[in-house]
């Protein structure tokens, strides 16, 4: 089912990327921007995106529901079904924070699950168009071509920590584990950009404390499938609707048991 989606599922993501996100990029007014919460951004191109896309993946597969990221902030029961049946994972924008400061990078998001498991993922950077896909079981593709994920061949292995909602105890330990370890870059704020970096080899390690289904159950699926490996601290399989802190990624298997030894154990 999934091969047959893929190409209404890119047409309509290509779609609300020129016609609803990238008109508003760099020209959003002072009120059409909100935080939900501390540092968490929502502008009106996130919700006009979601309604968009909502309503069209109910057509292209009307027996799956909605989980989408603004739907959600308005009514959290709907995360309780997350892990039941069927279901369309929307991230209407990804990276909310840079798109309001009018910075790269940000995309669009989207999953189909099934009982907790990825069965596809779609990954759309609107600036430059890269698409990044994958099937469960059938592999990774950027535009189309195959992927393999590949370490970045750095002395260190190169770290991205998304400490920014971590405790501040966690931050502090996480910081002093890694310290001489790895080489240690900023973390775009972007799940829709991070994951890439990583099969791509530009980066080699990435550590999540939220783990929200809109924001890893495209890029799970899309780094595993690569050959890497993106797992729960305790090396269990990121599922839709476990709601549980932390999430690990590597560009492989060896990185990432390496990552877990010095990092968590």
């Amino acid at each position: 089912m999934p091969i047959e989606l893929h190409d209404p599922v890119v047409a309509l993501m290509r779609e609300v990327a020129r016609d609803v996100v990238m008109p508003r990029y760099q020209n959003l007014r002072a009120d059409e921007i909100s935080e939900k919460a501390v540092d968490d951004f929502v502008t009106i191109a996130d919700k006009e995106s979601e309604i968009r896309l909502a309503e069209e993946l109910s057509r292209i597969l009307p027996e799956a529901g909605i989980i989408g990221e603004e739907a959600c902030a308005a009514d959290p029961a709907i995360l309780d079904r997350a892990a039941e049946g069927l279901n369309w994972i929307i991230d209407p924008i990804d990276g909310t924070g840079n798109f309001a400061a009018g910075r790269a990078p940000f995309g669009i998001m989207i999953a189909l699950a099934d009982a907790g498991t990825t069965l596809a993922g779609w990954i759309l950077d609107p600036l430059t168009g890269r698409l990044c896909h994958a099937t469960l079981g059938a592999g990774s593709q950027i535009d189309g071509q195959k992927v393999q994920a590949r370490e970045s061949g750095d002395p260190l292995p190169v770290a991205a920590l998304a400490v920014y909602f971590m405790t501040p105890e966690e931050r502090a330990d996480i910081q002093r584990r890694s310290s001489g370890q790895f080489a240690l870059v900023d973390i775009p704020r972007c799940a829709a950009e991070q994951y890439p970096r990583l099969v791509l080899g530009q980066n080699d390690i990435s550590v999540f404390a939220r783990t929200l289904p809109w924001d890893h159950a495209a890029g799970t699926l899309f780094l595993n499938e690569a050959g890497g490996c993106c797992q729960r601290l305790d090396g269990s399989a990121y599922r839709v609707g476990d709601l549980r802190r932390g999430l690990l990624g590597a560009s492989s298997p060896r990185l990432w048991d390496l990552a877990a030894d010095k990092l968590f154990r």
